[in-house]
């Protein structure tokens, strides 16, 4: 897979693998096994790029929890130095409900944060580090501060904001420097492309998750799937609703019939038209499934001219759609 630059020098994958579907926001954990092989297999193909969170935590059927950092750390730990592991602090989320997450970046709690990352993952150091939601009441300029400690300390390389606006990116990024920002961004939550002229000035990076609004867009879902409440995060989307659905329907005509004419899937199509928007854009799509990971992992390898993502921008404008999770 091609490489990009997040910031001035973060080598990763084009498309990098979120690993947070394995254990959390999506019914049970993956069975451990299946879970290793398929962040192993990962590599294998060509990521090199992986994204974690401390609070992505879930259940195995068995009851007994899934530490999503612990499983990221233990699958990679024979690739030490050959990929880039990011993982997040700064909120707290309830276990096994579905609830908006708490933010909270004193100071005193990212240091506990980065010290229990380490020791799940078995690192001395975290590549890239994410404050996971912005703090309202921790200023950025003091969490950049802490940041800029501890890459002076060897605990992390480099580091981010999670669902970041431009005043505090401008504010931080005066502190220490931001190599990535990590917000939600999709053919479904276009808003942050208002970002997209701050970040090329300031030199930061696009890793965009949730890039295909929580599988939406691979066209594989229909009006009467089922999501298991308070564990399955799509059960409370407004994109899987059986009415969500049926406003969706003209979107996934046009990917369909735009990836007929790629010979590529739906899913590839809308990931390639983010990664051909801008070279520092890096989507870090999540699956259960080896064929899928496979799949996204191709899409960097179907390219779009200039006139083919603004026809596509045109249409997104045009085309009727639901509410897409996380956005207002």
């Amino acid at each position: 897979m091609e490489k990009r630059i997040l910031g001035k020098d973060l080598a990763v994958s084009a498309i990098g693998l979120g690993c947070m579907g394995l254990s959390h926001a999506y019914g049970l954990a993956t069975e451990k096994t299946q879970a290793l092989k398929l962040i192993r297999e990962a590599v294998n193909v060509g990521y090199t790029f992986f994204d974690t969170a401390e609070c992505y935590i879930g259940r195995y059927k068995d009851g007994s929890l899934s530490n999503n950092e612990e499983l990221v750390g233990e699958a990679l730990k024979q690739y030490r130095g050959k990929v880039v592991i990011a993982t997040k602090f700064g909120v707290r989320l309830e276990q096994d409900r579905i609830t908006p997450p708490v933010p909270d970046s004193r100071p005193h709690i990212i240091r506990a944060s980065v010290e229990g990352s380490l020791k799940r993952m078995g690192l001395e150091r975290i590549d890239l580090y994410y404050q996971h939601r912005i703090d309202p009441q921790v200023s950025p300029q003091e969490v950049a501060g802490v940041m800029s400690d501890l890459i002076k300390e060897g605990k992390i390389g480099h580091w981010g904001v999670s669902e970041a606006d431009e005043t505090y990116l401008r504010r931080a990024h005066a502190v220490c420097p931001i190599t990535a920002i990590q917000n939600r961004y999709s053919m479904m939550a276009r808003q942050h492309e208002s970002l997209f002229g701050v970040l090329f000035e300031l030199g930061i990076g696009f890793v965009a998750y949730s890039p295909m609004a929580n599988g939406f867009l691979t066209a594989k879902y229909d009006r009467d799937c089922v999501f298991e409440a308070n564990i399955d995060y799509r059960s409370v989307m407004p994109q899987f609703e059986a009415t969500g659905v049926d406003k969706n329907q003209r979107l996934l005509d046009l990917l369909r019939s735009f990836a007929y004419t790629k010979n590529a899937t739906p899913g590839q199509i809308s990931l390639a038209w983010m990664l051909c928007k801008k070279p520092w854009i890096v989507p870090i799509p999540g699956t259960r499934s080896l064929s899928r990971m496979k799949e996204n992992a191709v899409s960097s390898e179907v390219k779009l001219t200039d006139d083919e993502v603004n026809g596509l921008d045109e249409a997104l404008d045009k085309v009727g759609m639901s509410k897409v999770f996380g956005v207002a």
